[in-house]
């Protein structure tokens, strides 16, 4: 007597749907959640230093708001540890700081 055949299931990503820009190669596909490196934050800002009033001008967490320099951190991205005048304490990469007025 003959042995029968083995019949296997058909794998699951045997029928995947078929991406958006499918047709494209995969060189020029990019992914929407692609991080793109500053690689001028290496050389810092010069001229922050401790006790100076600084605008943070990165996005997120206290972006926009003044704050003091306590201390800088060194490194290879040069960063500051700041205290906003909400009381808030955040490290922030040296270029993302500007100088800010002397007001009040």
């Amino acid at each position: 007597m003959r042995k029968r055949k083995t019949t296997y299931p058909v794998a699951r990503n045997a029928n995947r749907p078929v991406r958006p820009g499918g047709d494209a190669p995969a060189s020029d596909r990019t992914r929407p959640s692609l991080v793109t490196i500053d690689t001028s934050a290496i050389s810092g800002r010069s001229g922050v230093a401790v006790g100076d009033r600084v605008l943070i001008t990165s996005t997120g967490l206290y972006s926009g708001e003044t704050a003091v320099v306590e201390t800088l951190v060194g490194g290879p991205i040069p960063a500051a540890l700041v205290r906003t005048e909400a009381g808030g304490r955040r490290r922030v990469r040296t270029i993302d700081l500007r100088p800010a007025g002397r007001e009040g």
